[in-house]
């Protein structure tokens, strides 16, 4: 629940714009960089990312509703946290992909898992062939080892990635519960969205079948959002990872 507007900062500044720096791109209030809560400035590598986040702060009306602006508490987390958080974090992304979601197949109904692997084996594919990250499949919830050599390639990715991609990575691998989908999300060869709908294929055949509440609905849509925004990031930091 978003907290009440009493609760929340009245919007100080009036123009928002972006600037180029001696190490980066900055986004501006009045003239001036705001800093994150460990009050280093919030500076970011490409001038796309400053103009997402000069957007978010712009669309700010009246007050300042920080849990809402997801790509400025992403620049914050990747300024503050994810530098001295690295191991943690990459071992996190290796942690998904030793149960990564596109290796779960159901055993029945085989519609459902046709349609799972019509979306799943060529992601799968394209992580092995172009990351070296094989990956083995398994029936219902029945837990398989995956190739060390696979696992060591997932953390050898996610170690050559800057803090900005990193810290949008361990987001996206969170979101879908899959390592491989985080990936092909932050290469662009999946839609963040379309990532996202590829990760409840399962989930929806059973809203197909028996219907969605409410409270879930509002719950995937309020996460939507937050995959929305995700892919904003992947898009803004092209060319700025390394991997």
């Amino acid at each position: 629940m978003d907290a009440s507007p009493v609760q929340l900062p009245k919007r100080f500044y009036k123009k928002v714009d972006v600037a180029e720096t001696e190490t980066g791109w900055a986004m501006q209030l009045d003239g001036r960089s705001p800093v994150t809560p460990a009050k280093q400035k919030l500076i970011v590598p490409t001038e796309a990312l400053a103009i997402e986040l000069a957007a978010e702060w712009d669309g700010q009306e009246g007050v300042i509703n920080l849990p809402t602006m997801t790509l400025t508490r992403l620049a914050n987390v990747a300024l503050d946290r994810t530098p001295a958080t690295r191991a943690a974090i990459v071992e996190e992304v290796c942690k998904y992909a030793g149960t990564d979601l596109v290796c779960y197949l159901v055993d029945a109904p085989s519609e459902l898992r046709e349609r799972q692997e019509a979306h799943f084996k060529p992601l799968r594919d394209w992580a092995s062939r172009n990351h070296g990250i094989a990956l083995v499949t398994t029936e219902g919830a029945i837990n398989t080892d995956q190739p060390e050599a696979s696992l060591l390639a997932v953390q050898a990715y996610a170690d050559r990635l800057d803090d900005f991609a990193l810290t949008g990575l361990v987001m996206g691998v969170g979101l879908f519960s899959s390592a491989v989908l985080g990936i092909a999300a932050l290469e662009g060869e999946l839609q963040a969205t379309d990532a996202f709908d590829m990760s409840r294929i399962e989930e929806m055949w059973q809203i197909e079948q028996w219907g969605e509440d409410q409270e879930a609905t509002e719950a995937v849509e309020a996460k939507r959002k937050d995959v929305e925004a995700l892919g904003r990031w992947f898009t803004a930091l092209k060319g700025a990872h390394t991997a």
